[in-house]
């Protein structure tokens, strides 16, 4: 199909382009960016009148459950979410049943997300052999299999010659490993940030040296090896600090920071409300101000979902029986766009912390537009407010605790491969 998007204020971050032009697209591939190719006949005209243009959105990291928890979600109920949030790639860590450490899994996935047609599914493969951090996974045949980088999920590698081993062998595949900072002892059993409200509510806390203890052996690892890394979403004021400084010292490191993260704290947790119980913790508003600087100054350079659909008993529980995660495919935007209406960053800032620079970490050519490149787009009105209700969401998780928040800012058209994927339905618009 050929498509016109008109009068949309086109913001393609990586290109500092930010300016209203319209968009042609053929074939899906992007063939026209401000003047019409010659003879081009749109089948399909989109009026992006107030509406901003940009490209698709890059999820660094989405639990899809599938497979092994189709209970709780499948790619194609999740890739649908993800395509109402304006996400055209997305990235599925390792801890499925059973675990990506073959190539088999990697392909099932892949192959399952082709045939759905939604969004680009990009699977890590597993670190270690089922995660257990003992023998090290095949990481040639991953990589040849799909996977775009290595991780050992929320699974912490205890021993340290396993990680320096491994890290060895993904800098020869020149693969980037994707770590999750958090020491296997210190949070063991942890459900909350330790401090007083943990101590108050009874609940055993995960303290802050439990990320910035494994941070700080991880990057002395990083130093050795020589490996590329990518710390997934820190949450204390401390690990940013430390990563600032091994950046500065010349490490090829790069940080993501989760969107509820930004927004809420410790103190959001209540009376025991299970919604905000998420690994790492929510921490306390100084890490919370401290991960809002990181991105300012560039240390952080990707806002993530960590999508975690759950079924409505996983939150049921006791609060520290609960599983932890949050719903978050649709809240992505919107609540990245809450840094802009803050004056905390400005918008191209946001958006390219949500498409060319994750793209960039995935070792991906998408989060752009340019002629001849593949038409992965996001039309969204920035202006527009909607009341976050369990019944709007597309994901099969409605586990959220911005349920009942007015959002900002709303995905009207999401186009995969120049196929359009979400449209708003009229009577909404």
């Amino acid at each position: 199909m050929r498509i016109a998007i008109r009068g949309g204020r086109l913001i393609i971050p990586d290109q500092g382009i930010d300016a209203v032009q319209d968009l042609y697209i053929a074939a899906g591939k992007v063939v026209g960016i401000g003047t019409s190719p010659d003879g081009f006949i749109p089948d399909r005209v989109i009026d992006a009148h107030g509406l901003i243009v940009c490209p698709g959105l890059v999820d660094l990291r989405a639990r899809l459950r599938e497979p092994g928890q189709e209970h709780k979600a499948t790619i194609a109920s999740e890739t649908r979410a993800a395509a109402a949030g304006g996400i055209t790639t997305l990235c599925c860590p390792p801890d499925t049943d059973p675990v990506i450490d073959t190539p088999a899994v990697a392909e099932l996935i892949k192959r399952r997300a082709a045939q759905v047609r939604k969004a680009r599914v990009m699977p890590l493969g597993a670190l270690t052999r089922g995660l257990k951090g003992v023998q090290l996974s095949e990481m040639k045949s991953l990589k040849e299999a799909g996977c775009v980088g290595l991780s050992n999920a929320l699974r912490a590698v205890e021993n340290a010659m396993v990680m320096r081993r491994a890290m060895e062998y993904a800098a020869t595949l020149d693969m980037t490993v994707f770590l999750h900072a958090q020491d296997a002892w210190l949070g063991k059993n942890g459900c909350v940030h330790e401090g007083e409200l943990s101590t108050r509510l009874g609940l055993t806390g995960i303290p802050a040296s439990a990320e910035t203890m494994a941070v700080a052996r991880d990057l002395q690892l990083i130093e050795q090896t020589g490996v590329r890394a990518h710390f997934c979403q820190l949450s204390t004021a401390q690990a940013v600090q430390m990563i600032s400084r091994a950046q500065y010292d010349g490490l090829d490191i790069t940080v993501d920071v989760t969107a509820h993260h930004l927004h809420l704290t410790h103190i959001d947790v209540g009376d025991f409300n299970s919604q905000c119980h998420v690994l790492p913790p929510l921490r306390t508003e100084r890490d919370r101000q401290a991960l809002i600087g990181g991105l300012q100054r560039g240390i952080i350079t990707a806002i993530c979902s960590d999508h975690q659909p759950h079924d409505l008993d996983a939150k049921l529980a006791p609060f520290a029986e609960t599983e932890p995660g949050i719903s978050a495919l649709e809240t992505l935007l919107p609540l990245a766009l809450r840094l802009v209406e803050q004056n905390l960053l400005s918008l191209q800032e946001t958006l390219a912390s949500l498409t060319c620079n994750p793209a960039e970490i995935l070792g991906l050519a998408a989060g752009t537009l340019t002629p001849g490149g593949v038409a992965d787009l996001c039309i969204f009105d920035p202006n527009r407010y909607w009341s976050m209700r369990e019944h709007d969401l597309l994901s099969a998780g409605k586990n959220s605790p911005f349920l009942g928040w007015d959002l900002r800012g709303r995905v009207t058209h999401t186009l995969l491969g120049g196929d359009l994927v979400f449209e708003l339905e009229p009577e909404e618009t």
